[in-house]
């Protein structure tokens, strides 16, 4: 199989980093200025080897259009929600209906959007640590096993083709299964992604236990409203305990901060929130369970990117006043 790591920021650059320095083919599709230094000087990963660079020349390109499709490739998508539905659309009318698409990221819209588009459809839950705030380099800080990523068809199932993509991806270091109930952990890291937003909103010391515990809660109590299977988040975590997680990691310290976090400092105008945060807001309002939390923080990381403030600009008793007036405003009506 040929690997394409279609919206190649920082997990899907690792991911075709390590694919390809496994013997896989890889063509990564990339933009902007990542996708010029891809192209002048390769990709430049580091990781704890310990402290290691590795410049890779893979096959970079800014588009589908510039894919010869062949019959056993598979595309990974990796953009983040907000982009996806335009890239699937290119897609299809690059490679027509019938690729493999495995949808390696965060929420549980992109599958969705996906199968209305393409016959084969995998969700993954990814859990791995990634750094990328410049382009054309990308580091993490869990070396030799990077990640956990584990496949399964959607919306359930498994498929000789999902068992084939585990063992090409554990034979190129990550954890990796089959599993026909993928989705049941993906809307676990969902619950655990909205905690995303505080990480962005507010400095790295701020004591934000009371609000992160709030997002669960609303999370997890949607989910059962609405009658979705979740796995508890130890039973998850569980399935990542081989993952190698080096103390300090590399760069300026290790792991730097959640995907919306770093989304932010690079200037990006949107943010996958509305895809984490508002997945659980929509289930609220479409289940009858009140979730003020989740509303303020998807409000106040949207104006942040829109207005490209900081990260952690945001004060703790600003952000618990407004969901207390929010939550206030709901239980009125």
């Amino acid at each position: 199989m040929r690997y394409i790591i279609y919206g190649a920021g920082g997990v899907g650059s690792i991911i075709g980093a390590k694919l390809f320095m496994a013997g896989f083919d890889v063509v990564l599709i990339a933009r902007g200025e990542h996708l010029a230094a891809l192209r002048r000087d390769g990709l430049r990963f580091k990781h704890p080897n310990p402290d290691t660079i590795e410049n890779l020349h893979i096959t970079a390109v800014g588009h589908p259009r510039e894919v010869a499709f062949r019959p056993d490739d598979v595309v990974l998508l990796t953009m983040k929600s907000q982009d996806t539905a335009a890239a699937l659309d290119e897609l299809r009318y690059a490679s027509g209906d019938e690729v493999a698409v495995v949808c390696a990221q965060n929420g549980v819209e992109n599958e969705r959007l996906a199968l209305r588009r393409f016959a084969n459809v995998y969700g993954m839950l990814v859990i791995l640590p990634a750094n990328f705030l410049e382009p054309g380099s990308v580091d993490t800080t869990s070396w030799p096993v990077t990640g956990l990523l584990d496949i399964g068809r959607y919306p359930s199932g498994v498929d000789g083709r999902a068992e084939a993509i585990a063992g090409d991806l554990t034979r190129a270091g990550f954890i990796s299964s089959s599993l026909p109930d993928v989705m049941r952990y993906k809307y676990t890291k969902l619950r655990e992604n909205t905690l995303n937003a505080v990480h962005a909103l507010l400095v790295p010391d701020a004591d934000a236990t009371n609000i992160s515990n709030r997002l669960r809660d609303e999370a997890t109590a949607c989910f059962r409203a609405a009658g979705i299977d979740f796995a508890e988040t130890a039973e998850m975590m569980a399935r990542a305990s081989g993952m190698s997680a080096s103390v300090g990691g590399v760069g300026q310290g290790g792991w730097r901060g959640s995907s919306t976090w770093q989304g932010i400092m690079r200037g990006s105008a949107g943010t996958e929130t509305d895809y984490l945060n508002g997945e659980v807001v929509m289930l609220g309002r479409l289940h009858g369970i009140p979730t003020p939390a989740n509303e303020v923080v998807a409000l106040y990381v949207d104006r942040m990117a829109r207005e490209k403030q900081a990260p952690g600009s945001v004060r703790l008793d600003e952000l618990r006043s407004e969901i207390a007036r929010r939550a206030a405003s709901l239980a009125s009506k």
